[in-house]
């Protein structure tokens, strides 16, 4: 549920102007897709195989914040789709965890999908500095190499 809470609030950063486009010192980074929802969710499923890493789980946050909205009050779409995918490295893991065992708090990692008023972007939750950097280069490459940068 945790994670859901976390992924709706990331999602929502998007759509709120909370996010810089490239990297930045803000909450997430995000790069646009030049394609539908579909073919961004397709590029970040292979772009995160493509490193060699399996995808754990899929948060299909667009889904339930549309399924649930009226059930808490409100009638405002946030997404037209929204999707975030939840991996981890054993080697990157492994070796920031040395460093600080506190880091488990940013494990899984996530590259989150979002299509909001038409547009399609790919992103990822910024990290602290120090030893989390060699992780969020790792998110970096695959939002790029998803987005075809």
């Amino acid at each position: 549920m945790r994670t859901l809470i976390l992924g709706t609030a990331l999602a929502l950063a998007t759509v709120t102007g909370a996010l810089a486009n490239g990297p930045s010192g803000g909450q997430a980074t995000t790069y646009a897709y030049d394609g539908s929802f579909e073919d961004a969710t397709f590029a970040v499923e292979n772009a995160i195989i493509g490193k060699g890493l399996v995808i754990d789980y899929v948060s299909h946050t667009g889904d339930m914040l549309n399924r649930t909205g009226v059930d808490v009050g409100s009638g405002a779409t946030i997404f037209e789709a929204a999707d975030i995918y939840l991996f981890c490295s054993a080697v990157l893991s492994r070796k920031v965890m040395e460093a600080d065992p506190m880091n488990i708090a940013h494990c899984p990692y996530g590259i989150f999908v979002t299509e909001a008023d038409g547009e399609v972007a790919v992103g990822y939750r910024n990290l602290p500095e120090g030893p989390m950097q060699e992780v969020e280069a790792l998110l970096d490459e695959i939002a790029r190499a998803a987005t075809g940068m």
